[in-house]
């Protein structure tokens, strides 16, 4: 058994390179629990912030869970309050397309799990902008801009 973590006392870390309302604080603890088929953050998110762009998985599930506030999750139903305790899943596919935005005056935290995929590959759907992210290599690439099987091997 790992050392205990608690979820309401973890120091989240902003990242100043991010723009504006995508500025959330988060605090990724897998690791640190010893986790190995799990993935999991804190995120704090101030009014007006979101997590995330709009996106969905192509390998990993994903859980929400709300610790504290209230956010706004956007899916393909459409827009959500979420507040205290509320627990909502992504599943690996179109239908589990998400964004998590704070609307509201207070600061919100949202806890995330997700799984790992085996092999180490990660693949992001961006559907509001024609985009894919692939790690590795880590990158994200436009949809749009297709090629041939052949291009480039003859």
């Amino acid at each position: 058994m790992s050392e205990p973590f608690n979820l309401y006392d973890a120091p989240a870390e902003s990242d100043p390179a991010r723009p504006a309302g995508y500025r959330r604080r988060m605090l990724e603890f897998g690791e640190s629990i010893g986790a190995a088929q799990l993935g999991g953050s804190v995120y704090e998110l101030d009014p007006g912030d979101s997590i995330s762009a709009y996106h969905y998985e192509q390998v990993e599930e994903e859980w929400l869970l709300v610790l504290a506030g209230a956010v706004t999750l956007r899916d393909p139903d459409g827009e959500h309050e979420l507040v205290r305790g509320d627990l909502v899943c992504f599943r690996a596919e179109p239908e589990g397309a998400h964004k998590v935005t704070n609307r509201s005056q207070g600061v919100a935290r949202v806890l995330m799990f997700s799984t790992k995929p085996s092999p180490d590959i990660s693949i992001c759907v961006y559907p509001d902008s024609d985009k894919v992210g692939v790690w590795p290599p880590g990158g994200r690439y436009r949809m749009s801009e297709t090629l041939g099987y052949w291009d480039g091997e003859l």
